[in-house]
């Protein structure tokens, strides 16, 4: 597992803590045939699950390898809206990013 820390604050007594995300490496294998660039894969990937809400938007943004704003532009082309049908994970979304 990757672990990388995500935030750094500082509480109320200037001690220092970290928000600290793991992430797991997976490998897949796929038959030459497909022919899709690592890149669209990753990116079909992260817009799926975060489409399921399994992931939040700096999340899959993280699993593409890309910025928060270059997922947000590029979340049509897979067929996904940056908005949640549920305000519960809008409300989520906008605390976390």
């Amino acid at each position: 597992m990757d672990t990388q820390i995500i935030e750094t604050n500082y509480d109320f007594n200037n001690l220092l803590f970290y928000t600290i995300k793991t992430m797991r490496t997976i490998q897949i294998k796929l038959p030459e045939s497909v022919e899709m660039q690592d890149y669209d894969f990753l990116m079909a990937v992260a817009s799926k699950l975060y489409q399921d809400c399994k992931l939040t938007l700096g999340q899959a943004s993280q699993v593409a390898g890309v910025s928060k704003r270059t997922f947000i532009e590029l979340l049509g082309k897979y067929g996904v809206s940056v908005f949640s049908e549920k305000v519960t994970d809008l409300k989520s979304d906008f605390e976390n990013a």
